[in-house]
């Protein structure tokens, strides 16, 4: 089957290569039509490629056939050059990274960011080796457990999703959590620091960081390994809600919001949430479309609520 693969979107004022033709076989996946323009093209690896067929949006499937799309011979595919690509893993280990980081240097070097020297109170020692425990786990959850139904995306957009977590969940929580105000010897310590407290706190965020990672698990079992098959994910967390995972995520935050009684931690939790609730009724709506017998009764965030 011969194909024409013409550009989308950008000028072609300085793409004299296009249009040009690709013959692959036809039972011919997405994906063998991605390499056999990459051969033409050099410089368009299939991770960047996007392609799409007529007035129609939306990106042809890596795994589907071509004649899912109805293509014959002669059909005019067009193709969108998403420029560099860095892989989902990585980002993910860069996301991460940078929270680790920053409560590590300001939790230990006081008199840089401070100016002054200060013990560090019970509270705010509890506190650092939750948020470091939290994000060492996401680490271990990246490199051991997930598996990404995307194998890369733009380059750029690495910047644009590590500054939710370098900034709100890095240098905005660490500088406050951290700081004398609630240092040893302190009125607001001595007021927050009641053991109770922070053991009921402290439950909490770890009831909620172990249901998180069964949560992931069950994700993570549900595809097997080199496939992107998606499937109804069911089991603990999954019988009340889609995306059990973002709810045991806020329960962890609301925990560390509590303990504190931080303006920080409000924020970080407010955007946060407000993200993962964009993010759940986005994947709630596309498991229903998905799959016609998926769980009527199941919620998309919280349990009998929304």
């Amino acid at each position: 089957m011969r194909l024409t693969i013409d550009k989308r979107g950008a000028s072609k004022k300085a793409s004299s290569r296009y249009p040009f033709v690709v013959e692959v076989p036809d039972a011919a996946t997405v994906g063998d039509l991605k390499r056999a323009i990459a051969a033409q093209v050099k410089a368009l690896s299939p991770e960047r490629q996007r392609l799409t067929v007529g007035a129609d949006k939306a990106a042809l499937a890596d795994g589907d056939s071509l004649g899912k799309y109805d293509l014959a011979d002669g059909a005019t595919v067009l193709v969108k050059d998403l420029g560099p690509q860095i892989g989902w893993q990585t980002v993910f280990y860069i996301e991460y990274a940078g929270p680790i980081a920053l409560h590590y240097l300001i939790y230990n070097f006081q008199s840089l960011v401070y100016g002054q020297t200060f013990e560090h109170s019970a509270l705010q020692q509890r506190v650092y080796l939750l948020i470091m425990g939290h994000f060492i786990k996401r680490e271990l959850e990246t490199a051991f457990v997930h598996r990404f139904s995307h194998g890369t995306m733009p380059l750029f957009n690495v910047f644009k999703n590590s500054a939710h977590y370098h900034l709100l969940a890095g240098l905005n929580l660490a500088y406050w959590l951290y700081s004398p105000a609630t240092a040893q010897g302190t009125a607001l310590a001595a007021q927050l620091g009641s053991p109770l407290l922070l053991s009921v706190f402290t439950g909490i965020f770890l009831f909620a960081q172990l249901s998180n990672l069964s949560t992931h698990i069950t994700l993570r079992n549900l595809r097997p390994p080199g496939s992107r098959e998606r499937r109804i994910p069911r089991g603990y967390g999954f019988g009340l809600v889609s995306v059990p995972n973002y709810l045991f995520e806020i329960m962890a935050w609301a925990a560390v919001t509590a303990m504190t009684r931080s303006l920080a931690a409000v924020l970080f939790l407010a955007v946060s949430t407000v993200q993962m609730y964009l993010w759940a009724i986005k994947k709630h709506a596309q498991y229903r479309r998905e799959f016609p017998d998926y769980p009527k009764a199941r919620k998309a965030l919280i349990p009998f609520v929304l």
